[in-house]
């Protein structure tokens, strides 16, 4: 199911791998971004590491990044406010390593 846009409000589907040895986002398989974070899946410390990870990079406020599915999950569904979901397409897309 594709994910709808909004205007200034961004949406993504994440795989969310814990414990990489480095940050970066893997590429997009299966309609999701594979995100890899050195963060472990104890006590929500991964989740809020992949908040961290999109409000550095795209420079809004931790408040602006919501985890709407899969906080217990490695599949997440991000929702991303003051952010085109063209935006947010082109960051993930040019930190693919």
């Amino acid at each position: 199911m594709p994910v709808k846009a909004r205007p200034w409000k961004a949406a993504a589907r994440l795989r969310v791998q814990p414990r990489a040895p480095r940050e970066r986002v893997a590429g997009e398989i299966g309609g999701e971004w594979k995100l890899c974070l050195t963060a472990p899946p104890v006590g929500g410390k991964a989740n809020q590491a992949c908040i961290d990870f999109f409000a550095r990079g795209l420079g809004v406020p931790q408040a602006a990044v919501r985890i709407v599915a899969g906080e217990t999950s490695r599949h997440k569904r991000i929702e991303i406010d003051g952010v085109s979901q063209d935006d947010l397409n082109r960051f993930l897309q040019e930190r693919v390593r």
